[in-house]
């Protein structure tokens, strides 16, 4: 499966939150649409059906998301 570039899956997250705090203070419905826009962007990307699991994903690809690993390191 292709997945979207690090930049575009970080901005996605950050609209998406962004968007979801503006929906919770007014709760007005461009907010709403875009938000749900934005949502669909990310499971788009990122090969899911629901909007958790994309934010999930999507944070798992970002830089820094993921442990070194350390499995060759010696004790």
């Amino acid at each position: 499966m292709l997945m979207a570039h690090p930049a575009v899956l970080d901005n996605l997250v950050e609209q998406y939150e962004t968007l979801r705090l503006l929906h919770a203070e007014n709760g007005s419905e461009p907010v709403r649409r875009r938000m749900e826009d934005v949502a669909y962007t990310l499971c788009v990307s990122t090969g899911t059906s629901d909007v958790d699991a994309a934010l999930i994903a999507a944070r798992f690809h970002l830089p820094g998301a993921r442990p070194e690993d350390d499995s060759v390191l010696p004790a």
